[in-house]
């Protein structure tokens, strides 16, 4: 494979989105200031509440004074009005609303440091490792930090789960009290196979963006943290994700609810069990070396009733050149019941014969 581009960044991590298969990295578990990539959590636990019924995204939200007051990147929501959750993720996500951040923290957690104990958690159940936040927008502050990885992984968990609101983050410009602001990702304007993620920026952070795009049915996350300009890590991003796509391919070759197998089942009221993969099977390899993939199976010898549909009955390999790329569970995809009194009889019968 061609060498991983030397990019004038403290770090980065390029991943592919389905298999999960790391591409190029450098200084991937260091920690950094993540300056502004810090609200994707935001934005994550905004749709997670959503999601869960605790909040909507039509409910209004007051403007504290807080809110009103931050700094830097800002929406321009004006203190004491009310704005829809709706409208402030929107400022957030597009905006980079320093303001709306704040709004959005409060109105759910009360206060902007009580929401940053609910960031530190989901980072946990999301398993960044490296992370740790101290605040909702990003602001520069004593042990707010992350890691190239652990932001790979947050952006992967949104695009994810929250498909809806991740639309969000290729739109180019959002006007707010007559304001016009313009998105600070600008490979949206360069690259249209780009359609996020989020910039960020501080002094001590240096440019950062998280980027990803989507060609021929393949994703790519690409976390690009440190570059010394805003042209060098739009550049720098794009590189990225230029060598992936142009030196990888990514197929998926085994689907959940496909029938990979049938498998002779003894003492059930069925003589056959179909068997199919537990999740959906992704490998990324060079590009042109599809055919020289290899996949095995393993399973039990003597299946036996009762079987329970997603029941385990063995596993899957992929190798290429005799390096394991992925594997999975093979389950059943439907229950068996034990069969009665003569079918068990005759199945003990035939198994004293095999």
């Amino acid at each position: 494979m061609p060498d991983v581009p030397s990019l004038n960044a403290d770090s980065f991590y390029l991943i592919d989105f389905d298999s999960g298969r790391v591409l190029a990295e450098k200084n991937a578990d260091k920690r950094v200031d993540p300056a502004s990539i810090t609200k994707l959590m935001t934005a994550y636990l905004v749709d997670k509440a959503v999601a869960v019924g605790d909040i909507s995204l039509d409910e209004m939200v007051t403007i504290s004074d807080k809110a009103w007051r931050m700094k830097g990147s800002k929406m321009f929501v004006e203190v004491g009005k009310e704005v829809s959750v709706g409208t402030l993720l929107k400022g957030l996500i597009i905006q980079s609303g320093n303001d709306a951040t704040v709004a959005l923290a409060e109105h759910i957690a009360g206060t902007e440091s009580a929401f940053a104990g609910y960031m530190n958690h989901e980072a946990k159940l999301l398993g960044m490792a490296n992370t740790q936040f101290k605040n909702a927008s990003g602001w520069p502050a004593e042990g707010h930090y992350s890691t190239a990885k652990d932001i790979a992984i947050l952006a992967s968990a949104m695009i994810r789960d929250f498909p809806e609101s991740y639309r969000y983050y290729k739109v180019r410009e959002f006007t707010f009290n007559n304001i016009r602001q313009f998105n600070r990702n600008r490979l949206l304007w360069r690259d249209e196979t780009v359609d996020g993620v989020k910039t960020g920026h501080t002094e001590a952070a240096g440019y950062c963006l998280v980027s990803s795009a989507k060609r021929d049915g393949m994703r790519l996350v690409a976390v690009l943290l440190g570059a010394k300009s805003n042209k060098g890590r739009t550049r720098h991003s794009q590189s990225l994700l230029n060598y992936g796509f142009r030196f990888y391919e990514t197929h998926k070759l085994y689907a959940a609810d496909e029938v990979l197998k049938t498998g002779r089942v003894w003492y059930g009221d069925q003589k056959q069990v179909s068997m199919g993969v537990a999740k959906d099977i992704y490998v990324t390899i060079p590009r042109g070396r599809y055919q020289s993939l290899k996949a095995a199976m393993d399973i039990e010898g003597e299946i036996s009733a009762p079987i329970k549909s997603g029941q385990l009955l063995g596993t899957v390999t992929v190798e290429l050149e005799g390096k394991q790329l992925a594997n999975g569970d093979i389950v059943a995809i439907h229950a068996v019941n034990e069969g009665g009194l003569l079918d068990r009889v005759m199945d003990s019968i035939k198994l004293m014969f095999k």
